[in-house]
């Protein structure tokens, strides 16, 4: 599938925001000594970047993305506090062993070979440094995209295929730490990273779906009219509404980490 990601600021309002409230969680389980050279792999709109700026006191801060609006967003947000530049996931143009972290947030299900990708990130950081990703828990408790795919699965069957839940299996505790243990990363550890998702309303959940970047907004904006407004009634139906309007969930990421 041919996932859209072009309008940085689109993806913001949509993942964007909640990635930027795991990232410094993901950081302090991570727990990783300060001074430190740090590559994000994937750095899209720069959520883990600022986290590295904000909380890691990095001796440098390095970030590849292949999409070039996703990298304006990034250098428009981060100025010169992190070198980023348009690169792939399995072919950074960094040196061996050029950095001590190599992390990842949100991209290694997206890749088209995990494994190389992983293997990438090996070769570039240093023996004993740290390689680690987060990726939410599609399947379970990544609780606003998960409601999404039920409920057009229910209006349209052969949505199931689209279903990131189904499409990611590697968004789950085993195969990831089977991922990094493949890629003769030692000490493997999995953990769950759970942040608050709160919508002041429905159309606040809504909205961002229309913004067309990344599977679900992209599969809503491919309906006529007509379909995404029974998806929208469905949705409304499904999801738990408190007295005030608002929309309390929870959104779930499963982060990862290994010794190179």
């Amino acid at each position: 599938m041919d996932d859209p990601w072009i309008l940085g600021d689109a993806y913001e309002q949509y993942i964007g925001r909640w990635s930027r409230l795991v990232a410094p969680r993901f950081l302090a389980w991570l727990d990783v000594p300060r001074g430190q050279r740090w590559l994000d792999v994937g750095c899209g709109t720069g959520a883990l970047l600022q986290a590295i700026i904000d909380h890691a006191s990095p001796a440098t801060v390095l970030g590849v993305e292949p999409s070039a609006g996703f990298l304006a967003t990034a250098r428009e947000r981060l100025g010169a506090r992190a070198e980023v530049s348009q690169g792939d996931a399995a072919a950074t143009g960094l040196a061996h062993a050029a950095v001590d972290i190599t992390v990842s947030g949100l991209v290694l299900n997206f890749v088209p070979d995990a494994g190389a990708a992983l293997a990438e990130m090996r070769r570039v950081t240093r023996r004993g440094g740290t390689v680690a990703a987060y990726l939410w828990d599609y399947a379970g408790r990544m609780e606003l995209i998960r409601h999404f795919w039920d409920a057009a699965v229910e209006l349209d069957p052969a949505a199931a295929a689209k279903h990131e839940g189904v499409r990611f299996p590697l968004c789950r505790p085993e195969p990831l730490r089977e991922a990094f243990e493949r890629s003769g990363l030692g000490g493997v550890a999995v953990d769950a990273i759970d942040v608050p998702t709160v919508f002041a309303d429905f159309d606040a959940y809504w909205r961002p779906f229309l913004g067309g970047q990344g599977p679900a907004p992209g599969y809503a904006m491919s309906l006529d009219e007509a379909a995404r407004m029974r998806l929208r009634d469905r949705l409304r139906e499904r999801l738990p509404v408190a007295a005030d309007g608002s929309i309390a969930l929870t959104a779930r990421a499963w982060a990862v980490r290994g010794q190179a």
